[in-house]
């Protein structure tokens, strides 16, 4: 198969690993967290600590979500857009080095496409469009990519 790699849910088989949703803990810094996007949402708080361990302890990956969301609590990096491709890439490391698996599944892409695939983000997904660019920036899907690459010793 020569085309693009669709995911979203977490669940989904095999490549809902791809998600910071799914349950794939890292270490970060020596602090656990128990998804990517825990530590994603923790680090928009950068001079709010005590918030930050809120995030990283959050029940779910969506509550964490949705606590990084709020960006008029105290301790907002004001650098966060600046920032956040950087800090992805940080969590995506620590992933998919510290999951063996992960990593296998990653480099089994090859040169594949890889595309967050839903209608409900147009920043870190596709926005519906299939990767094609014209609704959504695929943010995630180019992270992967690029640490697919480094990983293959490409950068």
């Amino acid at each position: 198969m020569t085309g693009p790699i669709l995911f979203y849910h977490q669940n989904e088989k095999p490549y809902g690993a791809f998600s910071n949703f799914s349950d794939h803990g890292v270490t970060i810094n020596g602090k656990y967290y128990a998804t990517t996007e825990h530590y994603f949402q923790a680090m928009k708080f950068s001079g709010n600590p005590d918030y930050q361990e809120a995030i990283r302890n959050a029940d779910t990956p969506g509550l964490s979500k949705r606590m990084g969301g709020s960006r008029v609590k105290p301790g907002y990096d004001p650098n966060w857009e600046i920032n956040k491709i950087e800090v992805m890439m940080t969590a995506l490391r620590a992933k998919f080095t510290q999951h063996k698996k992960l990593k296998t599944l990653l480099l089994s892409t090859g040169d594949r496409q890889l595309v967050e695939h839903t209608t409900i983000d147009k920043e870190w997904a596709d926005g519906g469009d299939g990767g094609d660019g014209t609704v959504g920036k695929n943010k995630l899907g180019k992270c992967l990519m690029r640490l697919r690459d480094e990983l293959n010793g490409k950068q």
